[in-house]
């Protein structure tokens, strides 16, 4: 069966004590409440690059110049399969625009040193330290019954970029 595919961007800017991540809290759907990057469904006819720009614009007013793919991610959950899922990764320092709440996300920036992994999903504290660090993540996290907690993974698939 081939999976739903979603995208997710990373944008990095250099901020007064560092370099800064954007985060949005999700206000609501798959994922409520955690703090996620910019992204969402790759749509028929689109490739995942075209879906980021378009996810990132709707959802922040940001429009984004060139990206970098750091990550190719496989969500299953047997105990919802329908949020089973691929999820492209991307990194972006190119774009124009102010980070703007829509009606799906409320952005903040947050100290690249230290994302608050704790505020994401569970897999995050697995690869998301080094997607950020640019070395592309190649790993499968599988969610147990609580649909939060990762209950199985495969993340010790990392390869440089």
């Amino acid at each position: 069966m081939r999976l739903p595919e979603v995208c997710v961007c990373y944008l990095i800017r250099a901020g007064a004590n560092g370099d800064e991540i954007l985060l949005g809290r999700k206000k609501f759907g798959l994922g409520e409440g955690n703090l996620v990057g910019p992204g969402g469904k790759v749509e028929p006819g689109e490739t995942p690059e075209q879906a980021i720009a378009r996810e990132v614009a709707e959802e922040t007013s940001i429009l984004i110049g060139a990206v970098r793919l750091v990550g190719e991610l496989t969500y299953p959950f047997p105990f919802r399969p329908s949020w089973s899922q691929k999820s492209w990764v991307y990194l972006c320092r190119d774009w124009t625009g102010e980070p703007t709440e829509s009606d799906e996300l409320a952005p903040e920036w947050f100290s690249l040193a230290e994302p608050p992994v704790e505020r994401m999903w569970d897999d995050a504290k697995y690869w998301l330290p080094d997607a950020l660090a640019g070395r592309f993540v190649t790993a499968t996290f599988e969610f147990g019954e609580d649909l939060r907690t990762v209950s199985d993974s495969d993340h010790a698939a990392f390869r440089a970029a």
